[in-house]
């Protein structure tokens, strides 16, 4: 029996699915570093892998337990990607801000400074497993770690991108 394509896109749209595609998501893991770097990076899971590795271990307050993320260390990535860093993090430099965007459409902000060992010992890292397992799909496949914030509201979960900005002075 032929079913006519009519027919399909009409079941699949009601199914709100275009058709033609799938319901699972099968596009492979990436984080994306644009914006104002000399090199725009898309990172698969992999490259994250074969980077150096950091460990953290924090205190996860709803639950009141330990947990240990592993990943990579933004300032690393920001390295990677030609950001300004160290003694070269100076003058109009200073006024660069990295925004952290979720797959959801959640974003929040990080000064340049912020991320830069040189002004301070942030261990922001982008995380790719907790407890030594992959992280969930509603966490993973990255997720940005800031264990100093008193809140993890910029704990960003599905991570897909890192846009490195200049504030504009706003002066005419």
């Amino acid at each position: 029996m032929r079913i006519p394509l009519l027919a399909i896109a009409t079941l699949a749209l009601s199914l709100g699915q275009q058709p033609g595609t799938s319901t699972r998501n099968d596009a492979p893991a990436e984080l994306r570093i644009t914006g104002d770097v000399a090199t725009p990076l898309t990172l698969s899971a992999s490259d994250l892998k074969s980077m150096p590795r950091q460990t953290l271990k924090v205190v996860n307050q709803h639950e009141k337990k330990e947990e240990t993320y592993e990943g990579v260390a933004v300032r690393e990535l920001l390295r990677r990607a030609g950001v300004p860093q160290n003694e070269k993090l100076r003058g109009a430099a200073m006024a660069t801000y990295v925004v952290a965007e979720a797959s959801d459409g959640y974003r929040v902000v990080y000064s340049l400074a912020e991320l830069d060992s040189d002004f301070q010992d942030s261990d922001v890292i982008v995380a790719d497993s907790l407890n030594g397992s992959p992280l969930g799909e509603k966490q993973g496949p990255f997720k940005m770690v800031a264990p100093h914030d008193k809140r993890p509201a910029r704990w960003i979960r599905m991570l897909k991108s890192l846009n490195v900005q200049t504030a504009s002075s706003g002066r005419p």
